[in-house]
């Protein structure tokens, strides 16, 4: 069997796309699939539309001699590279890490609601998210099989109006990142002050970040020397820096190799995001072994239980999220024992388990005429 893989994100690109396609063209040849990748920075350069036209050329051309085209987003790849599927007369297995329409809708067309809500207010969106939703649920529903991440978002997929056997979950698997510097010269080197926060993601409005930075603010009267390092960029990068009090740290897009090591080395990990599907970066976190608060949605609670291996508290609810933040504080045993716990809860989430089932996804549909 061959396949063609369709990414938006490849390496050095950073990114769970980027991770989860290196991933699979490094282990499926280790099951007799041969993988040929397209990724999306062949064309990025490129004007809209321009792109996604050239993107389609280079899709149809790989997609001659495969017999999947297995697409990893359902817009700026998926759609093109369904368009190549058909024409070649090859199978389409498309993989969905979250809501594109809503993702769009909240950076650029004025969006608010939460994805659980917008999910059951779509016809209340404005025309260019509803566009986007027809579109991704229009290349879901060719797809001869959907992957998701998580249970979570195959609720939501399914809140489309995709058939709910069509869509298969295969949980994202964990890609350990060994951590190789010295926690003391990490601190050093990063200026750590007592505690360290980090967080780390695409700055983005459901990634909470300006509530973390108030709370930060809060917290400097109890604890003068506290940081805050901020791993990511994004469009909300110099809002933030301009809200931002003493002691925070923007270091910007980092290896992963740099961010397993500053992770690793710091107090806790806070995430305060609306909404993930399954999140690579909690993975990561998870097997580092450092403290984390997150939020309680998406396929977080798929990932972490409260009080056991995390503690979990509402999206942007300021006074729970800062009384965590003092509990991890304040009772540094407690903190260790969730930090271990969830350390051995990642490696459920093993590369092996994902390769798998994915192998077995691949098979069936290959043998499906």
């Amino acid at each position: 069997m061959k396949i063609l893989v369709a990414t938006g994100l490849y390496p050095p690109e950073s990114g769970g796309p980027a991770t989860y396609a290196k991933m699979i063209e490094t282990e499926l040849p280790g099951h007799d699939i041969e993988v040929a990748v397209v990724p999306f920075a062949k064309v990025r350069s490129y004007p809209k539309i321009i792109r996604h036209i050239m993107y389609f050329w280079l899709s149809y051309r790989a997609a001659l001699d495969v017999d999947i085209v297995y697409a990893l987003d359902p817009i700026s790849v998926g759609l093109p590279a369904l368009a190549a599927a058909r024409l070649r007369g090859k199978k389409f297995i498309l993989r969905l890490g979250g809501d594109y329409a809503w993702e769009q809708g909240r950076l650029r067309f004025g969006v608010t609601d939460m994805l659980d809500e917008y999910v059951l207010q779509l016809a209340a969106a404005p025309r260019p998210v509803r566009i986007l939703a027809r579109l991704q649920t229009y290349v879901a529903n060719q797809a001869q099989v959907v992957i998701a991440p998580s249970q979570y978002l195959k609720r939501i997929i399914v809140a489309w109006g995709v058939a709910p056997d069509k869509v298969h979950v295969i949980y994202s698997s964990l890609a350990p990142v060994p951590v190789t510097e010295h926690k003391e010269y990490i601190q050093q080197k990063y200026m750590f002050g007592s505690p360290t926060i980090v967080t780390a993601g695409r700055l983005v409005p459901w990634k909470g970040i300006h509530l973390l930075l108030d709370i930060v603010r809060n917290l400097q009267k109890q604890y003068p020397t506290i940081t805050l390092i901020v791993i990511g960029d994004g469009p909300e990068l110099e809002t933030l820096q301009e809200r931002a009090p003493t002691g925070v740290q923007f270091l910007g897009r980092v290896t992963r190799d740099v961010s397993a090591n500053i992770i690793a080395a710091a107090d806790m990990f806070v995430l305060n995001t609306a909404y993930e599907g399954l999140s690579h970066q909690l993975l990561e976190v998870m097997d580092w072994g450092t403290p984390i608060v997150t939020t309680a949605v998406g396929g977080n609670v798929e990932l972490l239980r409260d009080e056991i291996d995390a503690l979990l508290v509402p999206y942007n609810d300021a006074e729970q999220l800062q009384q965590a933040i003092e509990q991890i504080c304040t009772q540094p045993e407690g903190a260790k024992r969730l930090a271990q716990s969830a350390r051995v809860r990642s490696a459920q989430f093993t590369q092996q388990n994902m390769i798998t089932n994915l192998v077995s996804v691949l098979h069936t549909t290959y043998e499906t005429h």
